[in-house]
């Protein structure tokens, strides 16, 4: 971790870092990028830059605020979230993919530390093992690690963030330290980083690494709706299989000669054609006869 001298007990080490987002940033990426800034004291804010400025235009706007490293998100189709980790203004800087970003807030974790403490870092062992690991290693470590003596630091350690490199991308998480036992309360945020591109330069130059099993979110949406395209597909070719077999003609049977033995013929009946309108109905016959009961009174 970059400290500055012990003996001197001065601000040595001026590492500002810029911590800043493109315009169309969800809300969770707003409070992803708060957390940050409140958990890296030496951290400065600055406006929303506009998605159709170029992105070389950030090394101006760091030179501006005095800083020396700078973390920017970029939204992209207001659903693909990147981030962009750079040494201004020679470089190098590295583009991630953000994933599975939860923040202090959401995650409402037991663990807590002290506003301005200072972190230690700790990196998986795979990151000495690739050239493009160590290189962000040493990125990393120069822009998550706050500067001793820095003056809106406090001067003890307390929390630890955690670099994990599993199925190719970097898992970054956040623990407390407890004083009684030493182990570790999760504290917040985490997100995973899937590498894209390191380059030479501040935002921009040539490309010292590309991820070669980096698939960029509109080829992953891609593929899904051509997976969903060709079960359909599948679902319709058996449906007109199906129908096919349904319209097909039957097997028929050669005829039964007894099938005909039990039917019997109807007499056929000449029609009766009535020249004359039908009588008209007799009325009924007791219609209007008293009951037993008013015959029997009329008797007494």
């Amino acid at each position: 971790m970059a400290a500055g001298s012990v003996s001197a007990g001065r601000w040595t080490n001026k590492e500002r870092v810029l911590i800043f987002s493109s315009r169309g940033i969800s809300y969770r990426t707003r409070h992803l990028m708060q957390d940050l800034r409140t958990l890296m004291p030496h951290a400065k804010p600055d406006t929303k830059m506009d998605r159709k400025d170029k992105l070389f235009v950030i090394n101006e706007v760091c030179e501006m605020k005095n800083c020396n490293k700078c973390v920017y998100f970029e939204a992209k189709k207001k659903q693909d979230l990147y981030m962009w980790v750079s040494n201004v203004p020679q470089g190098p800087s590295a583009k991630f993919l953000v994933q599975n970003v939860h923040t202090l807030a959401e995650l409402k974790m037991s663990g807590n530390c002290l506003k301005g403490s200072r972190p230690l870092l700790s990196f998986d062992l795979a990151f000495d093992r690739e050239p493009h690991y160590r290189l962000l290693k040493e990125l990393f470590i120069q822009t998550f690690s706050t500067p001793r003596y820095h003056p809106r630091s406090q001067p003890f350690i307390d929390h630890i963030f955690t670099f994990t490199i599993a199925d190719q991308r970097i898992w970054f998480r956040n623990y407390q330290i407890i004083e009684e036992d030493g182990s570790l309360v999760e504290i917040g945020p985490r997100f995973v980083l899937s590498l894209v591109k390191i380059f030479q330069g501040s935002f921009g130059g040539a490309t010292l690494y590309e991820n070669p099993s980096y698939r960029s979110p509109n080829e992953q949406r891609r593929f899904l709706r051509m997976t969903t395209a060709a079960r359909f597909k599948d679902k319709q070719v058996m449906k007109e299989v199906q129908q096919l077999q349904k319209g097909r003609e039957l097997q028929t049977m050669p005829e039964d000669p007894t099938h005909d033995v039990f039917d019997t013929p109807v007499p056929e009946k000449v029609p009766r054609i009535e020249l004359a309108p039908p009588d008209p109905p007799a009325p009924p016959r007791h219609r209007n006869r008293p009951f037993k009961r008013q015959r029997v009174r009329r008797r007494k």
